[in-house]
Order: C-alpha cells, then structure tokens, then sequence
C-alpha cells in the first residue's frame, strides 16, 4: 500500500518568526498581498503586526476581514469579488481557523474559477490549479490549518458544514509564531486547545493512521497533555509547546483522517454556530468510549502519553478507561462547556444532527462504524 504525506513547503516556528515574512515575500518576487483576518483581530492590533512588517518593506497590501466564526459560502464569494478587484498576487491568513479557511477557499477559486459556487468544493475537491500562493500565520494553537489540506465551509442555506479535501490549497509558508496568539482570550485558548488534541487523537484511531503518523500524533498528544492547562492560564513556555503540538499534530491528521469526533462537531457548528474547539471537547471523552473495543492497544498509549501511571502493564480493559477518563478530567479542568445544551443545542434537532453527522466525510474514518441511531444516542448520552 502507498502512503501519501504532504506538508508545507517552508514553515518558521517561534518567537518573533513573524520577521521573516518580507523577506520570505520579496524572495519569492510578491508585488502585493491581499491580508485574510477578522475584525476582531484588526482591532485588537494583532493583523497590524503583519501589515506593520508589510508597510516597513514598502509592500502593498489590503485587508479582507469581512470574515465570521464557521466561515459561511457567502464571505468566501465576497473574499473572492475583493482578491480579484485587488490586484494581489499572494494571499496571507492572519487568524484562527475561520480566516485560515476562508483564506484556502478564496485562493482555491481564483485559481480555479468553476468552483465558484463554493459547493462544489466539498470532499475530496476535483481542482486542477494551485491555489493563489497562501501565507498562513495562525493566532490560535488549535487548527493546524497553516500546515493541512483541509478546510471546512458553512453553507447556510442548507443548514450543514462541508469538509474540503486538496492537496493545492496548502499553504506555501507557514509563520507559527506563539506571540501572535498570546493575547486570544482563555476561553478560546482552551477551546482551540481542544481542537488540536481532537486532532492528535482522532488522527491516531483513525483507519487510516500508519507509523509516520503516529509519530505525529503521539508526540502531539503527550505535549499537549502535559502544556494545555498551564497555557491556557497564560504560561508563555506552555503557550510556545502547544503552538508546536498543534502544528505536529496537523501534519498527522491532515494525511490520515479524522473520526466521529469531527463528523459531530461540524454539525453544531452549522446549526448553531457553535465553537467548533468547544463542540470537540464535549464529544471526544464520549466518543472514545464508543470507539475503544475497535482500537487494540492505541488507548494504552493514549493513557502513557497522559502520564497515567502504570499504563503501560496494566489490564488492556483498564487502560482504555484510564484513557477516556484522562481526557474527560483534562476537559472539566479547562473548563469547557460538557454538554450541548451549552452550546445551544436543542433537544428536537438530534435526529437531524445524527443523520449531518453520518454524512459527513470524517465519519468514514472513525475506527468503528456507526449507525444514525448510534450517532443520535451518543448526541443524546452528553445533551
């Protein structure tokens, strides 16, 4: 069997790595960037430590922060309509995952223009041009989007998520600089935190994990189990590892898949905006659970990389609960919301959430199959 991996070409890790980016531009012979970032972060000062780097180097730029949270098809279009009227020729992602994706579709339709629906870019997208070439500097620890093929779209109108798949959406440079997520608020540090340990863990139960991408994973897991709490409470050693993890993490995960964790994320998401970090976090204890008889010895390194004591010689049965029940102290520790009905879910919507979650992509990469009802018993199991 063949394995595929695809990464960055260039990537630049720590503190102040975000220096490197006029150069790196002006090597690559970029006349003018057009700048993906939120409101939030155009306000805060954040986008402007990279247009500050822009102005000193006389590069032109505009910025497109017309973005929002679960990045709806109707903000990627009106990206679009401005990258075009812009005359830029790179694209750099400031932000967490909503400007990272709504970045990767963006590129994707300027270069690839019959995709301009947006739809049909959902699964593994048909595209035959590169994408317009992409900065990625993220300012949360949590997506891995800078390093990944993926990238995830609201359609509102149908009231769903769609998961994008294409090797010509990945970043050409990513800039993972910790202090460009120093000043994200405790609440999004643990949510996105989450995220990243999702990630690292769905990415080592999934049917397609395989020995490189285990060594990502479980490296990935292990940092974060032992940095997320002391991050999230502000550690600037903490904060650096967890930025790190993250990325290591997508390196995995962006390969090999994802699960049920994900398919039942999406939905909450679309239905009721909710964080998709914070959605992570309520279903990955539970779904571990569901998962654990269809993963041989994998909760056991699970349980070893949370440091749980004697994991390693203990009963297979015992260590899989040490594992789940890891996961779920670390996510009470945090703080992050345990049931849906925190995040706005409703109680009539489970049917339809369950049949989203079945449909979509990450659900074929879970390690045990699951049904409708299986789905809508686990939604129901945390409401």
């Amino acid at each position: 069997m063949a394995y595929r991996m695809i990464w960055n070409q260039t990537a630049y890790f720590g503190a102040g790595s975000i220096e490197v980016i006029p150069d790196e531009l002006a090597r690559r012979g970029f006349r003018k960037a057009f700048v993906v970032s939120d409101q939030v972060l155009v306000d805060s000062g954040v986008t402007g430590r990279v247009t500050g780097l822009l102005e000193g180097a006389g590069l032109p730029y505009e910025v497109f922060c017309d973005v929002l949270p679960n990045p709806p098809i109707a903000k990627v279009q009106a990206g679009v309509e401005a990258f075009r009227a812009s005359g830029a020729d790179v694209l750099i992602a400031v932000g967490g995952g909503s400007p990272q994706d709504t970045c990767k579709a963006i590129g994707i339709i300027v270069a690839n223009p019959e995709f301009a629906d947006v739809r049909s870019l959902e699964g593994v997208a048909p595209t035959k041009n590169p994408s317009v070439p992409i900065v990625a500097v993220p300012t949360t620890a949590g997506t891995a989007s800078e390093t990944t093929i993926n990238y995830v779209i609201t359609d509102e109108e149908r009231q769903r998520k769609f998961v994008c798949v294409d090797p010509h959406d990945i970043p050409v440079l990513a800039v993972v600089d910790p202090e460009m997520m120093a000043g994200a608020p405790r609440g999004l540090k643990v949510a996105t935190g989450l995220d990243a340990l999702t990630h690292a863990i769905e990415g080592y139960l999934t049917k397609g994990a395989w020995e490189l991408s285990d060594l990502f994973h479980l490296k990935a897991i292990t940092t974060i189990a032992g940095s997320l709490r002391a991050a999230a409470d502000g550690d600037p050693a903490a904060a650096e590892r967890m930025a790190l993890a993250q990325y290591v993490a997508g390196m995995g995960y962006s390969n090999v898949g994802l699960g049920l964790v994900h398919a039942m994320a999406h939905p909450l998401g679309a239905f009721y905006s909710a964080p998709h970090g914070a959605a992570n976090g309520i279903l990955l204890a539970p779904v571990m659970a569901f998962n654990a008889e269809s993963s041989a010895e994998r909760y056991r390194d699970i349980a070893a990389a949370f440091g749980v004591p004697d994991a390693a010689t203990m009963p297979l049965e015992k260590a899989r609960i040490a594992a789940v029940e890891a996961v779920a102290t670390l996510t009470r520790d945090l703080g992050n919301p345990t049931r849906l009905r925190e995040v706005g879910a409703r109680e009539e919507d489970l049917p339809a959430l369950a049949r989203a979650a079945f449909d979509d992509v990450c659900a074929g990469g879970n390690p045990r199959e699951a049904t409708v009802a299986e789905i809508e018993e686990l939604y129901r199991s945390v409401f």
